[in-house]
């Protein structure tokens, strides 16, 4: 028979526990759960955590027990998550893990500032080096509890395996779980040696650009560019003998006079102002190149959104003043090119 009693003070404090209240090992063991699943490696995420694998082992195991589901496949040389529950479950428990993360980071925010170590990958492009350099520079001086580490590293990046809270890139990823914030755009044109152009003479169209040896930065014999001028645009097919998956060595083959290529005008600045390079076609774009922030999540901790806040209105601002002034130079062809285009 039911008794009508209220439960005594002891037993309502168990009740209100066990009913309401979720266990403190129940939300840490999300939080490993999260971090493993995420980088798809038991030693990655104990290294990261600072704990033995063998701890984080038994921890993620007593966890499956108390959910009461198979999260993980676990072979010698492959963990995955389980199609079944493992994918839905990283889906909803990453959320509560980083929404837990990012109120603890705003509490301190509010006591100290953003604070913390914050770990950035870009590009080794010369406008990384030139510009977003003074960006992270300024940033630092305005926020000295933040320790900023920059790898300059080609994509693609892996933000989750190297422990990044944000990458620069120049090109959208293809994994379509990541977040990715487009921050700035810069001008492309087409660029040669003085040496390749004495030779072969300038481009007067972009038709005459069949008949010239191109560099092509990707891998392939050809590729088709796009080329703007107001509203009249022109698709040309461009091929050469040598190809590369790297716009910097592009860039080097174009200087030793190799051929004409296609590079952002903030990274050639210095070689068209030195003459190592001259522009061809000026009244002629390319598309212009993106700039990207990329992240895991949307959640991300006050250090990196006080860097993205920060960087997102600097960079912009840096990129279009750096465009401007590439742009005015690279339209003033040097004499030489003017002599090769009309000897030809």
């Amino acid at each position: 028979m039911a008794s009508d009693r209220w439960p005594s003070a002891r037993s309502r404090h168990d009740w209100v526990d066990s009913a309401t209240m979720p266990h403190p090992q129940l939300l840490r063991d999300m939080a490993l759960f999260v971090e493993v699943a995420r980088r798809k490696s038991f030693s990655q995420a104990a290294a990261a955590l600072g704990m033995p694998i063998s701890s984080l082992s038994r921890r993620i195991t007593m966890f499956e027990a108390s959910v009461g589901l198979r999260l993980l496949d676990r072979t010698t040389r492959k963990l995955a998550l389980t199609s079944s529950y493992g994918e839905a479950y990283l889906a909803q428990v990453s959320r509560l893990v980083d929404e837990a993360q990012r109120t603890f980071d705003d509490m301190m925010a509010v006591a100290k500032g953003p604070s913390g170590f914050l770990k950035i990958a870009a590009p080794p492009d010369f406008w990384v080096l030139r510009h977003l350099s003074g960006v992270i520079t300024e940033f630092s001086a305005l926020h000295e509890h933040i320790h900023v580490h920059v790898d300059l590293k080609p994509a693609p990046v892996d933000l989750v395996g190297d422990n990044y809270d944000l990458a620069v890139a120049i090109e959208e990823p293809r994994e379509t779980s990541l977040i990715v914030r487009k921050v700035a755009e810069v001008e492309n044109g087409i660029f040669g040696a003085p040496s390749y152009l004495a030779e072969r003479g300038a481009p007067m169209t972009p038709l005459d650009l069949e008949r010239h040896q191109v560099i092509v930065p990707t891998q392939g014999t050809s590729a088709t560019w796009s080329l703007v001028r107001g509203e009249e645009t022109v698709a040309i097919t461009v091929g050469g003998p040598l190809s590369c998956n790297s716009l910097s060595l592009a860039r080097r083959f174009a200087v030793a006079g190799q051929g004409l290529t296609r590079a952002n005008i903030i990274n050639v600045d210095n070689d068209v102002s030195t003459g190592r390079l001259a522009r061809v076609l000026p009244d002629w774009t390319l598309p212009a190149t993106p700039v990207y922030f990329v992240t895991t999540s949307r959640l991300l901790p006050a250090k990196a959104r006080s860097f993205i806040d920060f960087a997102t209105k600097r960079l912009a601002t840096v990129l279009a003043t750096a465009s401007g002034e590439s742009r005015r130079a690279g339209a003033r062809p040097s004499r030489l090119a003017e002599r090769a285009a009309l000897s030809f």
